[in-house]
């Protein structure tokens, strides 16, 4: 039995895998949906959220378990696994990036998006006056991220996700080397109509790191979503 640690991206909640999750325990796995806090409107709580309090929370978890795991991150979460397991690569069976930040060395996820020429979400996003965290609107949300999510779980998802996101994690840079990082197996799990994380850019950050697997689906940004149980097929 394999156990999967699912690590959302930003704006999420562990809410993010509850369609994936179900569909990966059928197949006798054991899952854990991890929280990284940081995702509510106190102000203190916005501050302390940083990359690094990211990663403790998931070092927390892996902590946890006896056995080797499969760390599964999706969207921001890629450099969330990563700087994981710079860490602790013995710890780790396999990462899973699935429409997720895989960064060379020194690179930011901010940076990486500031450089995708087709990313649409980032010139939506309204910041905070202290540039602190961002928001975006539903209509955003709609047309950039969830547009081949059928409508009730759009419906389900919007209020989770009208939340401010601590900007901090987006501009820490990454610190990873090939002798720890680079020792983990990888797959990557593309997606062919992301209008957050582009083809293009996956294209560019496909070049950075080998994987082992290159898997695509066709869909937006949250296949965690729009293809739940296609998505699981592939982590299994």
């Amino acid at each position: 039995m394999t156990h999967y640690i699912l690590v959302h991206g930003a704006w999420e909640g562990p809410w993010s895998w509850d369609y994936v999750a179900p569909a990966l325990e059928r197949q006798d796995h054991s899952v854990t949906s991890v929280d990284l806090h940081g995702r509510t409107e106190n102000d203190d709580n916005i501050r302390n959220t940083t990359m690094e309090s990211y990663v403790q929370v998931v070092l927390d978890e892996i902590s946890r378990h006896d056995q080797k795991v499969v760390l599964v991150g999706h969207s921001m979460a890629g450099a969330v696994i990563s700087l994981v397991a710079e860490q602790v690569p013995d710890r780790i069976e396999r990462l899973v990036y699935v429409a997720a930040f895989l960064l060379k060395d020194g690179d930011s996820v901010l940076g990486a998006m500031q450089r995708d020429p087709d990313g649409e979400f980032l010139p939506e996003l309204v910041f905070s006056e202290d540039q602190s965290s961002a928001t975006a609107t539903a209509q955003t949300w709609r047309s950039k991220a969830f547009h081949d999510v059928r409508e009730n779980r759009i419906l389900e998802a919007l209020p989770l996700v009208d939340v401010p996101q601590a900007t901090e994690p987006f501009m820490a840079k990454v610190q990873v080397s090939p002798e720890k990082f680079g020792s983990v197996p990888k797959v990557y799990i593309r997606t062919a109509v992301d209008k957050m994380v582009s083809p293009k850019l996956q294209d560019e950050m496909l070049k950075t790191w080998p994987v082992e697997q290159e898997h695509v689906l066709q869909s937006g940004h949250f296949p965690t979503l729009s293809v739940p149980e296609t998505l699981a097929e592939l982590l299994i």
